[in-house]
């Protein structure tokens, strides 16, 4: 596995994969020492985050490798589904998924989401609005939220 990192207006992105796709994306605070080889789809994935933290990208086109269970691939697939500058609920998610008594194992699934921003796990939202769980802080999510309403025009709902 070969890692690279670049900067963003909310932490260090640590992008992790081989030459067949990106396996992960994470948000740190400290600084990770990139692989003495990176793989172009590494630096590919680094200039597309970089545009969207532009407002110059929506959407990505990257081979995604990232390792789970089926359900969580299944939960990621959806996850990836959540367009742009939009929001979903927890329990939204859990229907569309076609089980609404699995809410908690389709929150596990969002916790353990291995690609930031790219499988857009920020856009889940609790039913009644609220801002709930994200595995890189509360103040992280709300930024990107913002970010991409402000970019699809929209005002700030926070």
């Amino acid at each position: 596995m070969y890692t690279t990192t670049i900067h963003t207006p909310v932490g260090l992105a640590v992008i992790s994969g081989n030459e067949d796709g990106i396996a992960s994306v994470r948000c740190s605070n400290d600084p990770v020492a990139d692989s003495a080889f990176v793989p172009a789809v590494l630096y590919k994935c680094a200039r597309q985050l970089e545009e969207y933290f532009l407002n110059r990208r929506r959407s990505f086109d990257l081979p995604l490798r990232p390792q789970g269970t089926p359900f969580q691939r299944s939960v990621w697939q959806m996850l990836a589904e959540v367009p742009y500058g939009k929001t979903m609920s927890y329990m939204e998610l859990t229907r569309r998924l076609g089980d609404e008594k699995a809410i908690r194992a389709v929150a596990a699934a969002n916790g353990k989401n291995p690609i930031w921003i790219i499988i857009p796990c920020h856009r889940i939202i609790g039913s009644n609005g609220d801002l709930t769980g994200y595995a890189g802080g509360l103040g992280r999510k709300k930024w990107l939220l913002e970010h991409e309403q402000v970019a699809n025009g929209q005002l700030s709902l926070f």
